[in-house]
């Protein structure tokens, strides 16, 4: 019998910037604009009065109109993450990554060295906590479904497991928008059949359910309401792809604010691409308008970089190849994929190019950075206020 682990961070953006900022602990916080953009995560404090993730800022502040608003810092979530699944793979090599705060773990076979599933559960949970400053919630079963679900149920900062034969007895008291996958469009479906519960469900014929919901997904909701689940774990590729994004706090249609605004985030792409060790070839520069309506271009570099002035002259030339008249924008995007092994690429330098340039420099600047913090040593031309950006 599979044993699976559901591990998800207990409001990962928040615990991470409570780090910096434990005064604010107990207090209703959310990451994300304080006035525009949306909340990227809340505290349970501010999830009392109603505030979640995906919520508009402006909505957020009209139902606590008391809480902090924290302004996300990406390279702080990204580090973490990554410590935190460099944690994962030290317990099994089968990780399956569902979000920068989120995975599957297969624990099958490692009850030999590690011990039972709950001291497993419990080890992953202390030694994220430890190394990491940030709590995690996990859920254990013969199931990814019911792994996923014992997460929920273990929150916040909790551990459940539900053994084979408690399956039944876990699942069916539930509602049915707790089964992973029903959205509320088939939750509203369900509630017109007189669905409500997901042992009601189970005890609905599978022909009544497919009628309802169409061949396929009403058998998939019949057999998971059994606790019928046969994926599988399975381990994630490297990912191909590193890139920022930031909303501006008020639209604006100035190029040296736009201009300053790739360099801090090409900055960042760069940044990260040297301390996981990738170059990257292909640079997608995206914009949204005020109006909504989103556009990217991309282009392709003559060789691999992980340079924050090659990705930012890059990012100039594709917002230059828009070809736009002062349009007002409310959000840029810079991100870099084709990514290899930067040991995997020999680069010839150019016969003008300084034994020691601004490579080295960089890297000396991130050594920096890692010793003191991210705002120990800046670019000069960023250390002004951040001009509209949340």
């Amino acid at each position: 019998m599979p044993v699976i682990a559901h591990v998800d961070m207990d409001a990962f953006y928040v615990e991470v910037a409570l780090r910096e900022r434990p005064e604010l602990r107990g207090r209703p916080v959310w990451v994300g604009g304080a006035s525009r953009g949306v909340v990227l995560s809340a505290s349970y404090e501010a999830r009392a009065y109603g505030v979640e993730g995906g919520m508009s800022s402006t909505r957020a502040r009209r139902l606590c109109p008391d809480a902090v608003a924290i302004r996300p810092d990406y390279d702080a979530y990204e580090e973490v993450s990554d410590g935190v699944f460099a944690i994962f793979a030290s317990i099994t090599p089968t990780v399956e990554r569902v979000s920068l705060d989120e995975a599957f773990l297969d624990l099958t076979g490692t009850g030999r060295l590690l011990g039972g599933p709950v001291e497993v559960g419990e080890l992953i949970r202390a030694m994220v906590a430890d190394e990491q400053g940030v709590p995690c919630s996990v859920g254990i079963a013969p199931t990814k479904l019911i792994a996923k679900m014992g997460s929920n149920a273990a929150k916040p900062n909790g551990l459940v497991q539900v053994q084979p034969g408690e399956v039944v007895s876990f699942l069916h008291p539930q509602p049915v928008e707790k089964i992973w996958g029903v959205g509320p469009a088939m939750t509203a479906s369900l509630h017109k059949l007189g669905l409500t519960t997901i042992g009601q469900v189970a005890h609905t014929p599978k022909s009544t359910l497919q009628r309802a919901l169409g061949a396929r997904a009403g058998a998939e909701l019949w057999e998971l309401a059994w606790g019928i689940d046969g994926r599988r774990v399975v381990a994630t590729p490297a990912d191909r792809s590193v890139g920022n994004q930031e909303t501006f706090d008020r639209d604006t249609d100035d190029p040296a604010v736009i201009a300053t605004e790739l360099l801090r985030i090409s900055a960042r792409v760069a940044s990260r691409m040297r301390r996981a060790g990738l170059v990257g070839r292909t640079v997608t520069l995206t914009l949204r308008f005020a109006d909504f309506r989103t556009v990217q271009k991309s282009l392709t570099l003559a060789a691999p970089t992980d340079g924050t002035d090659a990705l930012h002259a890059a990012a100039l030339r594709l917002w230059a190849a828009f070809r736009l008249e002062r349009p007002r924008i409310r959000r840029v995007g810079v991100r870099v994929e084709g990514l290899v092994e930067a040991g995997q690429v020999a680069t010839q330098p150019a016969l003008d190019e300084p034994e020691h340039g601004w490579r080295d420099a960089e890297r000396a600047a991130d050594a920096v950075v890692a010793r003191f913090g991210p705002h120990a040593l800046v670019r000069a031309a960023l250390t002004g206020p951040k001009r509209g950006s949340v």
